[in-house]
């Protein structure tokens, strides 16, 4: 009998490998491919593409020259590295997104070690950092889920979770999502384990991204309410390491806030930045359902307000809280979708619950289970097949394994909120023995 487990633990991380080597070749086979070709016949320009870059640019001209980051000029530079020379509106091929300065000033101080470096080295150097944490962040949210697995199966969920699509663009471009994400995780397994002064610190630090905290800080804010004189000291932390962010860039550079609201709204502007609901499903409709579901996940999270930080409930409302965030963030971005980890890994966790609920339950089951599994598959496909056919007849369908990205954090969220909706409505509708 031990024989069989081990040879079924044998066999989850070899899949889980071969999956995710196949998502990183179909990468470096067929998606880079294509975008360079597609470039070279658009005229679109092309440079080292790090999203660090202008966080690295801002940081270095600012701490060194004591220029502003969000001025036109030091955006023309950033320009010269990320796209290889600064944009002409004049070209039709040209990007619309000018890689503006668009972060809170205290990003720099996190970037501060590294601005007399060059930049290749740091770029290299911060890629290994993104897979370490992001790793690690897998592992911190088995913790905060109370889910105790075998290593080997912690092993095929890191693997695979490498090997998604929005784990490797965010890699691929040194995106601080990515960073944001492994904070958040950190900072819920303080919470988790009784240290909320630590997990207040790291939140607030994590606010470099804040459209992407702000909707985990409203839930936990709500949790609070529901013993303030125990859970106040997170916020406390929270406040104090933010007021102290904001003051030491007041410092370095005055009313540093008004020039970020600014470069904000200049970015929303020149990016057309628009939520994933209103892309597909048209301005006003796409609003709709983002008020709805952002009602619906508020009622969900005030019910469930009073449990403590190690309950079921506050795990299934922190997970869909992420959930939600990725579907209602203001841009709509293939890697925002690592914060759909947590997530997933509960409802693996719990799938057999859900598989035993309402007809509802299974068939959203096996289709966020499809959505899922489409990417891996499908881009390994590719990877293979890019080995026996023309790189013309491969890169055409260069496409398919995003076909489902806009669907499965919608997935993800419905089956979330049928399931524990239900599973909460029963369990206050059953009436308690005499």
């Amino acid at each position: 009998m031990m024989s069989g487990v081990f040879h079924k633990s044998f066999w989850l991380v070899v899949a889980a490998v071969v999956c995710a080597a196949g998502t990183w070749g179909y990468a470096g086979r067929v998606l880079i491919p294509h975008q360079i070709s597609d470039s070279a016949g658009t005229g679109r320009p092309r440079g080292n593409l790090s999203d660090l870059y202008p966080r690295w640019i801002g940081a270095r001209e600012l701490l060194l020259h004591g220029r502003d980051p969000y001025r036109p000029e030091v955006t023309r530079e950033i320009q010269a590295g990320y796209y290889g020379r600064p944009l002409d509106a004049s070209r039709p091929g040209d990007p619309i997104d000018q890689q503006g300065f668009a972060y809170p000033l205290y990003v720099v101080f996190y970037l501060a070690p590294t601005v007399r470096l060059d930049f290749g080295i740091v770029q290299r150097v911060f890629f290994w950092i993104l897979v370490g944490v992001t790793a690690a962040s897998i592992l911190l949210w088995f913790r905060v889920l109370d889910w105790r697995v075998t290593a080997s199966a912690r092993a095929a969920v890191v693997a695979l979770s490498l090997g998604s699509l929005p784990v490797l663009q965010g890699l691929k471009l040194q995106q601080l999502t990515l960073l944001v994400a492994a904070m958040c995780a950190a900072a819920l397994a303080l919470l988790v384990a009784g240290r909320p002064l630590s997990a207040g610190i790291l939140l607030a630090l994590a606010t470099i991204k804040p459209q992407l905290v702000l909707p985990l800080l409203l839930w936990l804010g709500i949790w609070s309410l529901g013993d303030p004189r125990r859970r106040y000291r997170w916020a406390a932390a929270f406040l104090v390491v933010l007021i102290i962010l904001c003051a030491a860039s007041e410092w370095v550079l005055p009313h540093w806030m008004g020039r970020f609201w600014r470069a904000v709204g200049e970015y929303w502007q020149y990016t057309q930045a628009t939520p994933m609901l209103e892309a597909t499903l048209g301005r006003l409709l796409g609003r709709v359902v983002e008020v709805l579901l952002a009602a619906t996940t508020a009622f969900f999270c005030f019910g469930r307000r009073k449990p403590a930080e190690n309950s079921g409930a506050f795990q299934t409302s922190t997970c869909l809280v992420l959930a939600t965030t990725v579907i209602t963030v203001p841009t709509f971005s293939f890697y925002n979708q690592v914060l759909l980890i947590p997530a997933v890994l509960l409802i693996a966790r719990d799938r057999k619950a859900m598989w035993e609920g309402s007809l509802a339950n299974r068939v959203l089951l096996i289709v966020v289970g499809g959505l899922l599994a489409w990417q891996w598959l499908s881009a390994t496909a590719l990877a293979g097949l890019s080995f026996v056919l023309a790189r013309e007849t491969v890169e055409r369908a260069w496409v398919m394994p995003m076909w489902v990205a806009p669907q499965i954090p919608v997935g993800v969220a419905a089956l979330m909120l049928i399931h524990y909706y239900r599973s909460t409505f029963t369990a206050t509708a059953r009436p308690s023995p005499s």
